[in-house]
C-alpha cells in the first residue's frame, strides 16, 4: 500500500510540476517573451521522457525519479522569467540539475550493458556542456546580429567557464551515488 500512496502522491507533484512549467509558458507569452515560451515548450516536454523511457526500455522509474525529473525542467523553465539574471546561483544549479539527468541516463544505459559508466559519464557531460556552450554562443551571436531577443544567452567567459564546472560537478554527483540511486535501471548489473 505504502508504494502505491507514493506513486499516486509522485504522479500528483508531476502534474502539479506541469502546471507549473505551463504557467510559466503563460507569463512568457504574456511577457512576449519568447526564451521562456520555447524553453517552457521544451521543459514540459521532457517531463515525459521518463513515459517514453519506460515504454521503450522496460524500465521503471521510482516516483522520486519522476518527480526529480520533472522538478528540474521547472527549474530551467523558471529561469527563464528572470532568475537566471536575478539570482547568482539559478544557472548553477540548472546546470548541476541538468547533468544529474544526462549523467543518470548514461550511467543507467552503461550499467545495462555491464560497462564500466565513469569515463562514459564523464565524456558525454564535458562534450554536452561543451556543445550546449557553443550553442549558446551562436544563438546569442546570431540574434544580435539579427537584431532578434536570443532565446539562449551566453553571458560571459566566466560564466561558460563555471556553467562547465557545474556541469561537472553533477557529473560526479551521478559517480559518487549512481550505483546506490538508479539500480531499478540496471538490476541485473553486477
Amino acid at each position: 500500500m505504502r508504494g502505491t500512496t507514493r506513486t499516486a502522491v509522485a504522479r500528483t507533484l508531476e502534474r502539479a510540476v506541469r502546471w507549473g512549467i505551463a504557467a510559466v509558458f503563460g507569463e512568457g507569452f504574456r511577457r512576449r517573451n519568447p526564451g521562456a515560451v520555447a524553453n517552457a515548450v521544451g521543459a514540459l516536454a521532457a517531463t515525459f521522457l521518463p513515459d517514453v523511457i519506460e515504454r521503450r526500455y522496460d524500465v521503471a522509474f521510482r516516483p522520486w525519479q519522476r518527480v526529480y525529473t520533472a522538478v528540474a525542467m521547472l527549474a530551467h523553465a523558471v529561469g527563464m522569467l528572470g532568475p537566471y539574471d536575478d539570482t547568482w546561483w539559478w544557472d548553477h544549479v540548472t546546470h548541476t540539475l541538468s547533468a544529474t539527468l544526462l549523467g543518470g541516463v548514461v550511467h543507467a544505459a552503461a550499467r545495462r550493458r555491464g560497462r564500466d559508466p565513469r569515463p562514459r559519464v564523464l565524456a558525454v557531460i564535458v562534450c554536452a556542456g561543451v556543445v550546449w556552450e557553443l550553442l549558446e554562443y551562436v544563438v546569442h551571436a546570431v540574434s544580435r546580429r539579427l537584431g532578434i531577443e536570443p532565446l539562449l544567452v551566453q553571458y560571459s567567459t566566466t560564466d561558460t567557464f563555471l556553467d562547465v564546472v557545474f556541469d561537472l560537478l553533477g557529473a560526479l554527483l551521478v559517480l559518487a551515488f549512481g550505483d546506490r540511486l538508479l539500480r531499478n535501471f540496471a538490476p541485473d548489473a553486477e
